[in-house]
């Protein structure tokens, strides 16, 4: 049983609850449960959606900064691989994925933030990547994710300086996609990712892995993995039923299966 992490499951959401108080520090025992927890709900056919929430006060304040005071450079680079992957775990999860973020998302937390496919944060939710006030950088994706985001330059800015970026800033620059009251970011969060519970499974993850995948190679190549995920999706029995659908029923009637 995880002690800090865990996957609750109701009506085909599955919540990666992060809980190790006061402010989520991601030690390396959370580092390993995230990684399970995002195992666990990528292989089970009950989760169609995952949001990713840390509670009602605080998503999640960076690493564990005692735990890695007195660590050498060999011992960062067998813990960094760790917490790289551990993120990258939630990344590839290959469902629809939100973050819901009350409070804090500084450091680690504005990195495994930036692992979901969209954010929905309070209007009093902090980003922020302040490792270079430690005398380091992001080291779990922070460099990458948020530079293919919000673009280069303003990365730097938030980089280079480790300065917090407001609620409204983020929603500005695309660092959030949704900025609602406090008190509402978890159910908001749900009843986004409730909306994929009767979609057709493989045809959003076969988007996500285009998508995703695409971003990371030249258009061409990007085109050929788009074509065929697309030429994939024919040997599904959801892509028989809402084809099927359309025409009897016309469009948005379709009960897929999930097969």
């Amino acid at each position: 049983m995880a002690e800090f992490v865990r996957l609750e499951v109701a009506d085909g959401v599955g919540t990666l609850r992060l809980d190790r108080p006061k402010m989520n520090a991601l030690n390396a025992q959370m580092q390993e449960e995230v990684r399970a927890a995002a195992a666990e709900a990528s292989d089970r056919d009950d989760v169609k959606a995952v949001v990713v929430w840390g509670g009602e006060r605080v998503f999640a304040a960076g690493a564990d900064v005692k735990e890695m005071a007195d660590m050498s450079y060999t011992d960062m680079v067998k813990r960094s691989t760790g917490l790289t992957t551990a993120f990258t775990a939630v990344a590839r999860i290959p469902k629809p994925v939100v973050a819901a973020v009350n409070g804090y998302a500084l450091g680690g937390g504005c990195e495994l933030s930036m692992c979901a496919d969209i954010r929905i944060a309070a209007t009093d939710a902090t980003f922020g990547q302040p490792e270079i006030l430690l005398g380091i950088i992001p080291g779990a994706g922070g460099t990458q994710r948020l530079t293919r985001l919000v673009g280069p330059s303003r990365a730097k800015d938030i980089i280079f300086s480790g300065r917090f970026v407001k609620a409204d800033e983020a929603l500005a620059i695309g660092l959030a996609d949704k900025v609602v009251p406090a008190a509402d970011v978890y159910d908001e969060a749900v009843r986004w990712a409730s909306q994929f519970s009767a979609a057709a499974t493989y045809a959003v993850r076969a988007a996500k892995e285009a998508i995703d995948r695409g971003l990371e190679v030249d258009l061409e190549t990007g085109l050929e993995i788009e074509r065929q995920q697309f030429a994939a999706l024919f040997a599904t029995e959801d892509r028989s039923i809402g084809m099927g659908s359309f025409v009897e029923n016309g469009p948005g009637r379709a009960r897929f299966v999930g097969r």
